[in-house]
């Protein structure tokens, strides 16, 4: 991709991305607990609720690896509103979900509108990631900084988001929650097309697909650490916690179920507003100015190795008291709560090194085949979640965790600084 003529303010092109952005994580968010409860609701194991996202991974996977190409092709701006627009066209679709269908046309169609959110939401996440690499200031520090706050606030809104979905099920149910999220996001649609300022990259003609695949070892990498990095957090995340959290909270009752949700959604909520505001403290934190790349480097495999030391000894903990007890389940929400701090220092890590090892006219590529990473870690994680669970309880399930942190520990080793040694890690 080739820097455009006019480059736009970067200030004010950067707002407009990152608020259309919050706008689409926010219905993410949403749309998953909306999902998972309802569904969990109406009677669904966690292996049948693991499938009504499978398909949603495997979208994203798919979208990240063509819409690198597609960007490089046709344009930042064009990638990110079909995100948007798509999903809009997700939730109403969602909305014509029948609860008198069998339960196999249920799951498939669910599958299906899902799919179709999982490329909206990766063709929305690389565009805004993409932008930040060409509208971030070059003085030292500006790259990191941005990235951290676009991350972070987005992990911030997604949270409210998990709050929002539990909510709305719990007040308005599920058809109106859907019809009201694609009602406003088709309006922050319409804004941020008017507001974009021009000048971001219009595309190439001569851009080939084949570009997405990097040979550069240091992308490539990075990405396997960043599929089991993800993996080990969605493995406990996406399906294992929220039910045994349900199963502790509910009494069965519909009130029960009721408070169940918003505790639900009111946990998954902190954890992620938690995990978003050390992410965009993360260069304060990291001290980023000040290291140089080989240092930070050398820094995301411990942090990895420190992250997994929290689901190693909650595993213990799981296998010495099997039974729940209101003591333990405190400890399990503590030791999350920490796990989401660390793990957020890892993925800004991540997410600034890989904005490091590219090059501006391989941007869209390079950062498209990394979320496709994300996505296959996501996945991954997503299929362990119910499976483990349902097999082996927690402690399989956090024991899977631990394992899959190590391995991106491992992948992160190998991890080389730039040819430049003594080139900050802030710098464009």
């Amino acid at each position: 991709m080739t820097d455009a003529p006019s480059r736009p303010e970067g200030l004010s092109a950067y707002i407009v991305v990152t608020v259309a952005y919050w706008a689409f994580m926010l219905t993410d968010g949403a749309l998953r607990m909306l999902v998972l409860l309802h569904f969990h609701g109406l009677g669904f194991s966690p292996v049948q609720l693991a499938y009504l996202f499978v398909l949603y991974e495997i979208a994203g996977m798919v979208t990240n690896l063509g819409a690198g190409w597609i960007a490089a092709r046709f344009g930042l701006t064009s990638t990110l509103f079909a995100g948007l627009g798509l999903q809009v066209l997700a939730l109403l679709a969602l909305a014509l979900l029948d609860p008198n269908w069998a339960i196999g046309l249920s799951v498939t169609y669910v599958m299906a509108v899902q799919g179709a959110s999982g490329v909206a939401k990766d063709l929305a996440k690389m565009s805004s990631k993409s932008a930040v690499k060409l509208l971030a200031p070059a003085k030292a520090g500006g790259l990191f900084r941005w990235v951290a706050l676009l991350t972070g606030s987005k992990n911030m809104v997604k949270g409210v988001g998990f709050l929002l979905g539990a909510s709305l099920l719990a007040t308005f149910g599920f058809v109106p929650a859907v019809l009201g999220m694609a009602a406003i996001l088709a309006i922050i649609l319409v804004a941020a097309q008017t507001a974009m300022p021009p000048g971001l990259p219009k595309g190439r003609k001569g851009a080939k697909f084949s570009e997405v695949f990097s040979k550069s070892s240091n992308v490539n990498w990075l990405s396997l650490a960043r599929v089991f990095l993800f993996g080990a957090r969605d493995v406990w995340f996406v399906v294992g916690i929220p039910i045994y959290f349900y199963a502790v909270l509910s009494d069965g009752s519909e009130q029960g179920n009721r408070a169940a949700f918003f505790l639900i959604g009111s946990f998954m909520a902190l954890w992620t507003i938690l995990y978003g505001a050390v992410q965009t403290a993360a260069p304060k934190l990291l001290r980023a100015t000040e290291r140089s790349e080989a240092y930070l480097i050398s820094g995301a495999r411990h942090w990895a190795w420190g992250l997994s030391v929290v689901p190693a000894f909650l595993t213990l903990m799981a296998f010495a008291f099997p039974h729940p007890q209101p003591w333990l389940t405190a400890i399990l929400i503590t030791g999350l709560l920490l796990f989401g701090a660390i793990f957020a220092v890892n993925s800004s890590l991540h997410s600034y090194l890989i904005l490091t090892f590219t090059r501006t006219e391989r941007v869209t590529m390079d950062v498209g085949f990394y979320y496709m990473a994300n996505a296959a870690g996501r996945l991954l994680g997503t299929v362990l979640s119910g499976l483990t669970f349902q097999i082996g309880g927690l402690v399989m399930m956090l024991g899977t965790a631990t394992v899959m942190i190590s391995f991106s520990a491992i992948a992160v080793s190998f991890l080389k600084p730039p040819s430049k040694p003594g080139r900050d890690l802030a710098r464009t």
